[in-house]
């Protein structure tokens, strides 16, 4: 998807799910994290390879995924 840079995908890495940047952290944990309550800080301590801009996409692709029509 365009736009989404630091979000891939790859059948070897968690079964293909939406990850970030080749780590084996996928979008829906970092969502996950968020809907419990964790701030982007906390998050950054607890996966200290994050980047807040890591967070911002997978937060952000997870919308878009959501909101999109399905086929």
């Amino acid at each position: 998807m365009l736009g989404f840079d630091r979000i891939t995908f790859d059948p070897r890495i968690m079964g293909g799910q939406a990850c970030i940047r080749g780590m084996r952290i996928p979008v829906s944990l970092i969502v996950n994290l968020v809907a419990h309550g964790k701030t982007v800080e906390q998050i950054l301590e607890e996966y200290p390879d994050l980047e807040p801009e890591d967070i911002r996409q997978a937060l952000e692709y997870a919308a878009r995924v959501r909101t999109l029509p399905v086929q």
